[in-house]
């Protein structure tokens, strides 16, 4: 028995008629590979129910405090059965990529059911080539990124041939909190609720100038180094550069509904790149959706004369496989969509990704956790909504998430298929934007998968465009800086290795 943490518990609250707070992704399988020709639903159903003891959050549900008076419980449900999980649909002809887009998107729109394990899988016949996709979607209060990456790999096996999984001895569920031990917890932290607060506050004033909003605040910088040396932590905190969102088309209120698109870079393009500048593979990642941004902004007359500004997810997990809830972070930076000039572009997502790994490097990097612990969990259920949709209308926090989520390197299999991409999908808000950018690496692919509310951005294939447009133009700055044949796509120099340059390992290892 485990109880939500605050920020967990914020994935819950955040809910709405219009916001769904899952992540998920899109597995685009091509059965050929499978011994029987083809991915079924009672294959899936077989494989989950196989491995079911590998994934911890899809075997537990919510115990709720009555009255909301607490954070829920997560306990193991008696009556679960992945069979209630798994759902079958076909796209009409021709099944290409937009009709599956639009297929995911409806789905994504729909909150998951609280009375039950907290996620749902869609295997999706139609589409062109004989492929089929596997949508799934989890809670995110269940898991981040990485555990979320850990769940999908260990439906995953390295040949067409399922590789044996040990089963434990099942034992028997850990009983749910009884309704007196629930209202008891829920006392004691009223009581102790107060110094709570004061403990989270005193913790997040140490990181007041790298939060959104707050940041803007007269003398936040002075406020923060106040907090850490009162602490004993006397370490000068590096220069942030400003951290102001400006108001752009695709932040404000958002509607219920959303649209997908998804594509793919080469992994090498963006190592060359990395190579090329001396950079990271995701700082390229966060030039590609700068540049990508500005060209839509372009394209719809509303460029602002200030960056743009991202929350970039940090991973804090280490070694906990198949943990239930969140171990994240965020870096808040500022995007260079307000520069012109290409190279110049690069240069300062560079500059601004290095102050923000600077100032993270020096926080203490619980201030997410800190914020949603200020506030008592049942005003907190009843006001985040609220709260996020007036910070839709009066002001944009951050304008969108862009996140990069670790995957695996080499080429996996799902029911014997071989998984040709996966494009990971992430959650959109009134606070947050209304469209968001993840991207997960696969097999030497970046598969992106960009998510959005249409009444904020309704070309969201346009943004894939982009991306492919604004790695062309990095591809072309790289064959500026290196030799022939060091930067895939320039031709290769007589003699030239070709093969990995190693800085894929490194992609893995930034914020995910």
């Amino acid at each position: 028995m485990r109880q939500l943490t605050a920020l967990d518990a914020q994935f819950l609250s955040v809910e709405s008629a219009t916001t769904a707070a899952h992540v998920a992704g899109v597995a685009i399988l091509d059965p050929s590979t499978a011994p029987s020709g083809a991915v079924t639903r009672r294959c899936l159903v077989d494989l989950l129910r196989e491995r079911a003891h590998l994934a911890p959050p899809l075997r537990m549900r919510l115990a709720d405090v009555p009255l909301g008076l607490d954070r829920p419980y997560w306990v193991e449900d008696p009556a679960f059965d992945p069979d209630a999980h798994v759902y079958e649909d076909t796209l009409p002809e021709p099944g290409d990529d937009r009709q599956l887009a639009e297929h995911v998107a409806r789905l994504h729109a729909r909150r998951l059911d609280r009375r039950r394990p907290l996620w749902e899988t869609h295997l999706v016949h139609g589409l062109a080539g004989g492929r089929v996709a596997v949508y799934t979607k989890v809670h995110h209060c269940a898991i981040d990124g990485v555990s979320g990456s850990e769940i999908l790999v260990s439906m995953l096996d390295p040949s067409p041939e399922p590789r044996p999984v040990e089963v434990p001895p099942h034992d028997a569920p850990e009983p749910a909190p009884g309704l007196l031990a629930m209202l008891a917890g829920a006392i004691t932290r009223s009581i102790v609720q107060p110094v709570e607060t004061l403990c989270s506050l005193a913790r997040a004033a140490a990181d007041l100038d790298a939060m959104p909003v707050l940041s803007a605040l007269p003398d936040a910088r002075r406020v923060a180094q106040a907090a850490r040396a009162i602490a004993g932590d006397a370490r000068p905190l590096p220069q942030m550069p400003p951290l102001a969102a400006p108001r752009t088309p695709f932040n404000g209120p958002i509607s219920g509904d959303r649209v997908m698109s998804f594509g793919t870079i080469p992994l090498a393009e963006v190592r060359g790149v990395a190579r090329a500048f001396g950079m990271s593979p995701n700082d390229v990642v966060m030039t590609l959706c700068s540049s990508a941004l500005r060209r839509w902004l372009e394209a719809h007359d509303a460029l602002p004369d200030r960056p743009l500004v991202a929350a970039v997810p940090v991973a804090l997990r280490a070694g906990a496989a198949g943990a239930m809830g969140n171990r994240i972070s965020a870096m808040i930076t500022p995007m260079a969509t307000d520069v012109a000039c290409p190279r110049e572009r690069l240069a300062a997502v560079r500059g601004a990704m290095a102050a923000a790994k600077r100032r993270y490097a020096v926080s203490r990097r619980t201030w997410l956790d800190d914020v949603c612990s200020i506030v008592p969990a049942p005003v907190a259920a009843l006001a985040t909504p609220a709260v996020f949709r007036l910070a839709g209308v009066t002001g944009a926090g951050v304008n969108l998430i862009v996140s990069n989520v670790p995957g695996p390197r080499r080429q996996l299999y799902m029911c014997g298929a071989r998984m040709e991409a996966y494009h990971p999908m992430s959650v959109v808000t009134d606070a947050t934007g209304g469209v968001s950018i993840t991207c997960a690496s696969y097999d030497e692919r970046l598969d992106f998968g960009i998510v959005a509310c249409p009444t904020r951005m309704p070309d969201v294939w346009s943004l894939i465009g982009h991306l492919r447009d604004a790695m062309d133009e990095l591809l072309e700055l790289a064959r500026e800086e290196e030799p022939a044949g060091d930067v895939p796509g320039a031709p290769e120099a007589p003699g030239a290795p070709g093969g990995q340059d190693g800085t894929g390992e490194r992609l893995e290892k930034v914020p995910a």
